[in-house]
C-alpha cells in the first residue's frame, strides 16, 4: 500500500508561500508558509502536519491495543506536541498526551497499551528509517 502527498511552493522561502494536496483530497491545495512555519501565520507548517499524523497514529493503536486486550474505548484523545529548534532547524521531541475513557480498564494496562502504541504506532516508527530521495531540474 502506498500514499502520497504533495508540495508545491513558489518565490523566496520567507516571502513566498506554497499549497499542500493529498492522495485523499483531505488537504487540497491547503496553503502553507514561512509565517505559519516560524510566527503566527494562519496556514499549516510541516511541523503541524506530523503532529496531527502522529496523534492520529498513536490514538490509532491504542485502540487496537486495547481491542486486542478486550476492551472497547469510548473516547481516546491525544494531543502531539512537538518541540521545534528553528534556529537548529530541528524537531526536538513530540510528547503524545492520552486521555481516554474506557470502561474496566486499570491505570497500569492503560500505560502498558499506550506505551506499546508510542513504539508501534508506523509513525513513530516512520520517525527513524531511512529515507530515500530523487531530484531533477526541469528544463
Amino acid at each position: 500500500m502506498n500514499r502520497h502527498a504533495s508540495a508545491r511552493w513558489s518565490g523566496t522561502v520567507q516571502a513566498g508561500s506554497g499549497v499542500l494536496t493529498t492522495q485523499s483530497a483531505v488537504l487540497s491545495e491547503t496553503p502553507y508558509s514561512f509565517r505559519s512555519r516560524f510566527g503566527d501565520g494562519t496556514e499549516t507548517n510541516p511541523e503541524e502536519l506530523l503532529a496531527a499524523a502522529h496523534a492520529g497514529c498513536f490514538t490509532m493503536a491504542v485502540s487496537l491495543f486495547l481491542g486486542e486486550a478486550g476492551f472497547t474505548p469510548e473516547t481516546l484523545s491525544t494531543r502531539a506536541d512537538l518541540s521545534f529548534d528553528p534556529k537548529a532547524l530541528e524537531i526536538t521531541a513530540i510528547h503524545l498526551s492520552l486521555s481516554a475513557k474506557v470502561p474496566g480498564l486499570n491505570d497500569e494496562m492503560l500505560q502498558e497499551l499506550a506505551g506499546k502504541a508510542k513504539a508501534g504506532c508506523p509513525v513513530s516508527k516512520a520517525l527513524r528509517p531511512a529515507i530515500t530521495l530523487e531530484a531533477k531540474l526541469e528544463p
